[in-house]
């Protein structure tokens, strides 16, 4: 494992049965297809060795969304399924940190430092991380541990989940975080 320190908290965002509604593929198909895979290794390091993991969990207030509570696609993936005394917060918004209390918990428990995985890449993955980098923590993104879709940009060009992927770590490394992958986090 990259040495981190030992209460490096690993956060899962927003990896719920919702990603998988057909609507957020409907102009191109995601990236990372292992990224389910690769959190869920992830987690068995983190669980393995007793770390802190806190999942955050999107409880949408929009009618229609996938991520509604009750719905079928608000339940965790299996791949991310919190086990029983592993820390579940629920959000909102795009960030993690808006109305939640995670920024209290975590520097209640001293965790100075994240390691950052889920969905969406350029949405709720890097609202949080750029909060995260705002507020003084180390972050660490692992980019194969993340993934998000196809997006038409302001002039209409059609853009590859990669392309979106690529562009969101590239805004977000450096300055908000560490982009790394799941081999570099694992060691």
């Amino acid at each position: 494992m990259e040495k981190l320190p030992f209460n490096a908290a690993l956060l899962v965002i927003d990896l719920q049965k919702a990603i998988d509604d057909p609507r957020w593929a409907l102009i191109g198909p995601r990236n990372n297809p292992q990224a389910e895979t690769n959190v869920a290794a992830l987690l068995a390091a983190w669980r393995r060795d007793g770390r802190p993991i806190v999942h955050i969990r999107h409880d949408s207030v929009e009618p229609g969304s996938s991520y509604r509570p009750g719905g079928p696609g608000h339940p965790f993936k299996d791949e991310a399924r919190p086990l029983p005394g592993e820390t579940v917060i629920g959000k909102r918004v795009n960030s993690a940190f808006i109305g939640t209390g995670l920024d209290e918990w975590l520097r209640g428990r001293g965790i100075a430092t994240l390691v950052v995985t889920g969905v969406i890449t350029n949405n709720s993955v890097e609202a949080t991380v750029r909060m995260a980098g705002n507020l003084g923590y180390d972050v660490r993104l692992v980019a194969d541990a993340c993934f998000t879709f196809a997006r038409k940009d302001r002039s209409g060009r059609l853009r590859t989940a990669d392309e979106v992927h690529d562009l969101s770590l590239a805004n977000m490394d450096g300055e908000y975080a560490t982009v790394v992958d799941t081999t570099v986090v694992l060691g």
